[in-house]
């Protein structure tokens, strides 16, 4: 059980592991869209909206409705939501890290 635990975590990390993407789902977290209002947004070629798109689908992280000539796509799980909030705060984390290593740096340079 745990390896297939970990097997899933690794593949979830790997479907978020691009820049594009993770912008998706940020647009995504703040409510369902269709791939010309992603495109739209993140002034993007539809191609390659469409591919990483394509990525999240098979992964599960994401779910795309038809409606008429439109696929709107929503989060799979709402949670993928609070990840990103995470990834931010520990981001934000890192960055007060490294300012304040430089500060002393700096302090110790005078």
């Amino acid at each position: 059980m745990n390896l297939e635990l970990q097997q899933f975590k690794s593949e979830f990390f790997k479907a978020l592991a691009h820049p594009l993407r993770i912008r998706i789902l940020e647009l995504l977290s703040e409510g369902d869209k269709t791939v010309n209002e992603i495109q739209s947004i993140i002034g993007s070629e539809g191609s390659a909206v469409s591919q990483q798109l394509a990525i999240l689908r098979s992964k599960n992280v994401v779910f795309g409705i038809k409606e008429g000539t439109s696929v709107i796509y929503s989060l799979r799980d709402p949670l993928v939501k609070d990840l990103l909030n995470v990834a931010k705060q520990i981001f934000d984390n890192h960055l007060v890290g490294t300012i304040t290593l430089l500060e002393h740096m700096r302090a110790s340079e005078q």
